[in-house]
């Protein structure tokens, strides 16, 4: 019999943000950003913020205060890994990752690391569906011991889903260049040859795998393009057109550009030039009828995260916008015109935030992957919620601020002797609050909400994860209109019974009928961090 001691989980070597930087520079993609190829990514000053807010990930699940959400058991291995890396167990550990994740975007803007986490779980589902369609273990196999490859090395791995994809009134195989989707070019015994493009790749240069997935349903005729493989970032034949990450160039001796020039996200185009990919690596290729579980998995489970990762955003805006208002010397306890957009920002932040919560709590077990699922009518309506009123939060953050964030001199000027002094003793507020303190505040607003950067977040949030419409449509399929129809005829006495046949009826959700919906008693739930020390 095993001793206590023996059934302990074993820990997966964790990096540091430091050793993260350090495993970059051992591999060798062909990176070109802003028309120059980059000789090394954890060096290139252009992609130092994208590889910033990756490091932090790092750093922060060693923080043994945050253990708690940060890192998980994986208990079909006994093994503590990385929350970015985990598979869901319960409905705990979907609010712990929800958590997770808004701690860390909180830091960041947008931590990036997520997305593994996200396609992880789409995939675990997916090849168990393959598997028990075909009676075989081949799909799990590969995948198992994929995950374990990626949990013991502590992986940053980045989404390649979305393609390219042409003319968008055409399927894959009636595209006119087959390139403008991945798809497979050829196959043999040691593994397949892809080639392609990729559209939109989260954090491309700075990970250390590339997920590809395919981006949307496929049909029989497109069965070349329903693949989902795993391959090293600088595998031959790959090259990646990237974004600069933030905005590492402004003004770095002056203070401006405040957080995106410590922090941001580059996003590139990923071409594949038939690039080898070995079977073991390979977890489904022409398997065009299951495509949709993956695509559908991913989704729900990647809207469920970006729901805290907008959080974690609006946990900057409310922030600012208060100490913008204490810097212009007004009180919201006081001014109505300034406490109500404060809690119309609040209210707009915790109310998308709480259907992530929603969604956690209603989650479901995959009855294939035994995982657990994020309530997707509840994932999409948080991250449509979100997606809708990000130009609402800028909005807000500016009424509370003024028009200082944007008419500010710029940063040179605090440092012109013919106009710095007399700039500090005009443009001072409050006389509690410095001069240079007020401006920096109105910096990290402008840089948060007025500057590129501030649309480029408004642009993200409004598609990444699928459009509005996707959402909508999600919504429209999941959400059981069938009941609601049947309880207003139940209550016109109209004795309607279940009529399968009628479409509109359908459409059910089991599971809502007691006080704890969908989830078992005893589940672990979301672990309370420590509250810092006051410092008063």
């Amino acid at each position: 019999m095993n001793s206590p001691l023996e059934l302990a989980p074993s820990r997966a070597t964790l990096m540091s943000g430091d050793d993260y930087r350090e495993s970059l520079r051992r591999y060798k993609p062909r990176v070109f950003v802003d028309g120059r190829e980059v000789a090394s990514v954890a060096d290139e000053p252009a992609l130092r913020p994208g590889v910033n807010a990756l490091a932090f990930t790092y750093d922060f699940a060693l923080r043994p205060e945050l253990a708690p959400v940060a890192l998980a058991t994986q208990t079909s291995r006994q093994r503590v890994v990385n929350r970015m890396l985990h598979l869901n167990e319960s409905a705990g550990d979907l609010l712990n990752k929800l958590e997770a994740v808004r701690l860390l975007c909180q830091e960041t803007g947008c931590a990036q690391r997520y997305l593994a986490h996200d396609a992880l779980n789409g995939l675990a589902q997916a090849v168990a569906r393959i598997d028990d369609a075909r009676g075989s273990t081949e799909h799990r196999a590969r995948f198992n011991a994929y995950l374990a490859h990626a949990q013991d090395k502590d992986l940053s791995i980045g989404v390649a889903m979305t393609d390219a994809k042409g003319d968008r009134s055409k399927r894959p195989h009636q595209q006119a260049n087959p390139d403008t989707y991945v798809h497979v070019v050829e196959r043999n015994g040691q593994g397949i040859v892809i080639s392609g493009t990729k559209a939109i790749v989260t954090g491309g240069p700075y990970m250390h795998e590339l997920m590809v997935m395919p981006s949307r349903n496929m049909g029989r005729d497109d069965e070349a393009f329903a693949v989902c493989c795993a391959v090293p970032v600088d595998a031959p034949g790959i090259t990646i057109v990237s974004r600069p990450a933030g905005r590492p160039g402004d003004k770095l001796e002056h203070g401006d550009a405040l957080f995106s020039r410590r922090y941001g996200q580059a996003t590139a185009v990923v071409m594949f030039d038939r690039v080898f990919v070995p079977w073991e690596r390979v977890f489904f290729a022409g398997e065009w009828e299951h495509s949709q579980v993956l695509t559908y998995s991913y989704a729900t489970h990647h809207r469920h995260s970006c729901i805290a990762a907008r959080a974690g955003f609006g946990d900057l805006l409310i922030g600012a916008g208060a100490l913008m208002c204490e810097a212009n010397g007004l009180d919201p306890d006081e001014k109505s015109n300034l406490r109500e957009p404060m809690v119309e920002l609040i209210k707009i932040t915790e109310g998308f935030y709480a259907c992530g919560v929603a969604a956690s709590v209603y989650a479901t077990q995959d009855e294939h992957s035994q995982t657990f699922m994020p309530d997707p009518v509840y994932s999409n309506i948080g991250k449509l919620l979100l997606a809708t009123q990000i130009y609402d939060m800028h909005r807000l953050a500016h009424e509370v601020s003024g028009g200082l964030i944007v008419a500010l001199p710029g940063p040179d000027e605090d440092h012109n002797p013919a106009t710095a002094a007399k700039l500090s003793e005009v443009l001072q507020a409050s006389p509690d609050i410095p001069y240079d303190k007020r401006i920096q505040t109105a910096r990290f607003i402008e840089d948060l909400t007025a500057s590129h950067q501030g649309g480029w977040y408004s642009v993200i949030s409004l598609h990444g994860g699928g459009s509005p419409a996707a959402m909508k449509q999600e919504i429209w399929r999941n959400y059981p209109v069938g009941t609601k129809v049947e309880l207003v005829e139940r209550l016109l006495d109209r004795g309607v019974l279940h009529d399968e046949q009628r479409s509109i009826t359908k459409n059910r959700q089991p599971g809502r009928c007691c006080d704890t919906g969908c989830t078992t008693p005893g589940q672990p739930v979301m672990v309370p961090l420590p509250v810092p020390p006051s410092k008063a």
